[in-house]
């Protein structure tokens, strides 16, 4: 086993945005499994936007009701991982998982069409600079924008896993990666969100490292956390500048934001 150089490889380097506040309007909802929905955002101030970062984050602010652009500051919000954009045209897509009773699940299922909303952020962005010689990366369904992010940006030679665990085969989230990729959905049934990934990581074991620098990515209910960097910087003794492990959500708190 040939373990990374952290000379060589790639790297995660930070990038600071100006932060801004963008006026938006609900255009399109497109349901991707029954509890995956995409939603298309319209507005001028869109123009412009920009998301160079595959697990960048905007934070969305949902209006109750519909009211003066002003108001939308003050309306309750979320983080999600923009995942297409238009900035001529002044269009943005978000994927949201519909999760029970939260503000934006609420939201996304049921608001109207051309109903006010607003964009904030990215704030800044992690960019991956370089080429990895192997790839892991594992999430949950909210982590799916930045998996399909970070797979989009593979070159054809790429080699490596990516795991996506969502509650049955009927909510598969399919993410097109390189052929050297092995893509795996992993089902927890009953089981509480994010215990099927963990045992997945856990599994894999020294042996398994595949040489070189080993960009890692695993983001789901905060409970993974121990298992991903179990994984990746202990076992597989991976570089910190080329891993990223956080909690995108935490069971039971609604107001929990993933680290930056």
């Amino acid at each position: 086993m040939k373990l990374s150089n952290p000379a060589h490889g790639a790297r995660l380097e930070p990038r600071r945005h100006e932060l801004e506040f963008r006026s938006a309007a609900l255009a399109e909802r497109t349901f991707l499994t029954p509890a995956y929905v995409r939603l298309r955002l319209v507005g001028s101030d869109l123009r412009g936007f920009d998301s160079p970062g595959a697990d960048d984050h905007v934070r969305v602010f949902f209006p109750g009701e519909p009211g003066a652009p002003g108001d939308l500051r003050s309306a309750p919000s979320r983080e999600y991982t923009p995942v297409t954009w238009d900035a001529a045209a002044g269009w943005l897509d978000i994927d949201v998982a519909l999760h029970g009773d939260g503000v934006g699940s609420r939201w996304a299922e049921a608001a109207p069409i051309g109903a006010p909303v607003g964009v904030g952020g990215p704030r800044g962005s992690m960019v991956l600079a370089g080429r990895p010689d192997a790839w892991l990366l594992a999430g949950d369904e909210t982590a799916v924008p930045a998996i399909r992010r970070f797979a989009a940006g593979m070159d054809d030679d790429a080699t490596g896993r990516i795991a996506v665990e969502v509650p049955s085969a009927a909510y598969d989230l399919p993410v097109a990666a390189p052929a050297g990729i092995e893509v795996v959905q992993l089902h927890r049934g009953e089981r509480p969100a994010g215990a099927e990934l963990g045992d997945w990581l856990d599994a894999l074991d020294v042996e398994e490292r595949p040489d070189g620098c080993v960009f890692g990515f695993v983001a789901a209910e905060q409970s993974v956390v121990r298992a991903g960097r179990a994984l990746l910087l202990e076992r597989w003794v991976g570089d910190p500048a080329a891993t990223i492990v956080k909690g995108y959500w935490k069971r039971g708190t609604a107001e929990y934001h993933a680290p930056h």
